[in-house]
């Protein structure tokens, strides 16, 4: 049986950085569950980021994964060194910043991504996973993040979530919440509640350029309240393509399907 948690944490004097971003799990069958949402892992890679002590990182080595995890917290390094002696040639920890890090480079074509993220950098890597060339490096994404923000990556057109994050999660991939998960789980418990979303790559639209598509996205969210004829009129060409695909220039962005807006990008492509 492995250790607990809080006896690995308490052993290594490792409080959860307020400034980091950090918040723990101790439940080792929630954290096999979470483990478990990107489907058998076996002899597959997977790239962790903020393993933190290791919590989620053993139960990603207990389903056969080889793991890279990236870890900024010094404090932690001890900890993760212990997985590893347990897990010889199975764990790689890179020592740094994971906006910082060639993730491609270290994990390899194919690795699945699945992280409790750090609350304070999570959308932000959200985001360069999304944005870059398609198909992507990596398999699928696997990561925590805080309810409402899981909430407006698979919000749907008319609801109060749905936003530029809908968009650029859903136009070329398909995300859906695997669970929901209680502030109670976590040490500290944060002020809010958590969810696990999973993310898979789906083919990219054709004819569309993703630069395009944020632009149109970042216009007409950055306004949401304004009608798309006041919002995109800074964006040439925009309300004559609008025109053109029968789109009603006085509807507001959060009415406008995810389609609808790769039709708009396809045509100022």
């Amino acid at each position: 049986m492995p250790e607990p948690l809080r006896d690995v944490i308490a052993r290594h004097g490792l409080q959860a950085s307020k400034a980091l971003g950090q918040n723990f799990i101790l439940d080792r069958q929630l954290l096999a569950r979470i483990a478990a949402v990107p489907g058998p892992l076996e002899g597959t890679k997977v790239y962790e980021v903020g393993p933190g002590p290791g919590g989620l990182t053993r139960a990603l080595l207990d389903t056969g994964a080889e793991v890279v995890a990236v870890e900024r917290d010094r404090r932690c390094l001890p900890a993760l060194a212990e997985l590893d002696a347990d897990f010889p040639g199975k764990l790689r920890i890179i020592s740094g910043d994971a906006l910082k890090v060639d993730e491609r480079a270290e994990a390899g074509d194919g690795a699945h991504i699945v992280a409790n993220l750090p609350y304070n950098v999570g959308t932000a890597l959200l985001l360069s996973w999304l944005e870059g060339p398609w198909p992507p490096w990596w398999s699928s994404l696997t990561l925590m993040f805080q309810r409402e923000v899981a909430e407006r990556i698979v919000a749907k057109p008319g609801s109060e979530h749905y936003g530029r994050l809908s968009v650029a999660a859903q136009w070329r991939s398909s995300p859906r919440i695997a669970m929901q998960v209680h502030r109670s789980a976590f040490v500290p418990p944060p002020k809010v509640a958590s969810a696990v979303v999973h993310i898979v790559p789906a083919a990219e639209p054709a004819g569309v350029r993703a630069e395009v598509l944020e632009q149109i996205t970042a216009a007409a969210f950055g306004q949401r309240r304004k009608m798309m004829r006041s919002s995109l009129k800074s964006v040439a060409g925009a309300l004559d393509a609008l025109a053109a695909l029968g789109i009603d220039i006085e509807r507001r962005a959060e009415t406008v399907s995810v389609e609808e807006f790769v039709a708009l990008a396809r045509a100022l492509s």
